[in-house]
């Protein structure tokens, strides 16, 4: 297992985006015990049996990260796993090496769950956790601050103009490799800017493109010295489904704007709601022989290959459960999975359906429509690969 690196400091220019080191820990430790309206909301959730006085102990204690995680994120998360869900299971963990720090580049379906379940995931399976990218927009308050930084969270600023867009993207690029090929630790980042909400699961080449700023003029070796690996995470209740079927919904007539508050109540909606099964599988890497098969390809097309390959193996990986064949059955009107689900099943995925009776000012077939969308997605990516998986 590698050496845990957060007690020595970080190069200067790294200050704005990076995570807390261990001398920073017991100063946020303290703060997090003072703050009343935490221990209320943990209180709130987790129920008969939460002592916050026993929280604000643990965390008074704490003088790093190590501990942070184990004592305290570990747990949360298992309590999250154990209330919120029916099953957690995790595959592939062959496929990496617990001495090699990795760029797990994965699917994107809840905005804090899907790397927090994978840091829970890791620890589980003997290795490190890995380091976070989160967007500045999720900063709500220094509360939130407190907690990503000391959670292995760096800071991705978001909007500006476009050169400001550019700095912060070659700034971040820059900052990924410095934390894997320096500090030899790993790096957790989304496949794309933003959730999936449609179901389609997607690379952005534009993000292998940003990964390969920093490596010099060679994208092969720039990208295999990252040690880029895939990761396909499934949950069998999308996180926060209603919320983007009705997001979706908006969308068809303009642009989406967000209301103030739109992205914690994403937040506390998908760390609430029931998950029913969640899966992680860790994908093979993507190898250096990987990349070379396109290396004589322009620029674009490359990265285009690239995010191609990564998204054949999220896809193939995905754990597709009876939720995702009967919207893709109901959507297309047809019985074509009807041997992937039971009549219960399918009577079950019905009333998770009432709530567009409720949708009385709306067009509720298409808002059905998008709403399948969400879960027949995962049957369409699978189809895509199945044929020519890599």
């Amino acid at each position: 297992m590698m050496n845990n690196p957060t007690e020595y400091n970080y190069p200067l220019v790294f200050d704005d985006i990076r995570p807390y080191t261990d001398a920073e820990i017991s100063a946020a430790m303290q703060r997090l015990a003072q703050h009343e309206n935490l221990f209320l909301q943990i209180a709130d959730f987790f129920g008969p049996g939460f002592e916050a006085q026993d929280l604000r102990n643990t965390l008074c204690a704490i003088d790093s990260i190590k501990a942070f995680q184990w004592n305290v994120m570990k747990n949360i998360s298992h309590g999250l796993i154990k209330k919120t869900t029916s099953d957690f299971t995790c595959s592939g963990f062959e496929n990496i090496d617990r001495d090699k720090p990795y760029l797990f580049v994965s699917n994107h379906r809840d905005i804090v769950l899907d790397a927090m379940f994978l840091q829970y995931a890791l620890l589980a399976n003997g290795f490190d956790t890995c380091q976070i990218c989160f967007g500045s927009n999720l900063i709500f308050s220094p509360l939130f601050n407190d907690i990503g930084k000391s959670n292995k969270m760096f800071q991705v600023e978001r909007g500006g103009n476009r050169i400001d867009y550019y700095r912060n993207l070659a700034h971040l690029s820059d900052y990924m490799r410095y934390v894997i090929t320096q500090r030899k630790e790993s790096v957790w980042i989304a496949q794309r800017n933003g959730r999936t909400k449609d179901g389609i699961d997607a690379t952005d080449p534009a993000i292998i493109k940003m990964f390969a700023m920093s490596g010099g003029g060679d994208p092969v070796s720039a990208l295999a010295a990252l040690n880029i690996v895939p990761v396909s995470v499934s949950y069998e209740w999308e996180s926060c489904d209603r919320l983007k079927a009705l997001e979706l919904y908006a969308l068809r007539d303009g642009k989406y704007e967000k209301k103030p508050g739109e992205d914690l109540n994403s937040i506390i909606t998908g760390i609430r709601q029931q998950k029913g099964h969640v899966h992680f599988h860790i994908c093979q890497p993507v190898s250096e022989e990987d990349l070379k098969a396109f290396c004589e390809m322009p620029s674009n097309a490359f990265f285009h290959h690239v995010a191609a390959l990564m998204d054949k193996r999220i896809n193939a990986a995905y754990a597709l459960t009876p939720n995702n064949y009967i919207a893709h059955d109901l959507r297309a009107a047809a019985e074509t999975y009807c041997n992937n689900y039971t009549v219960e099943q399918k009577e079950r995925f019905l009333k998770h359906l009432a709530w567009l009776d409720d949708c009385e000012d709306k067009d509720r077939e298409a808002l059905r429509n998008i709403f399948l969308g969400i879960y027949a997605g995962p049957v369409e990516n699978a189809l895509r690969v199945s044929s020519n998986f890599c």
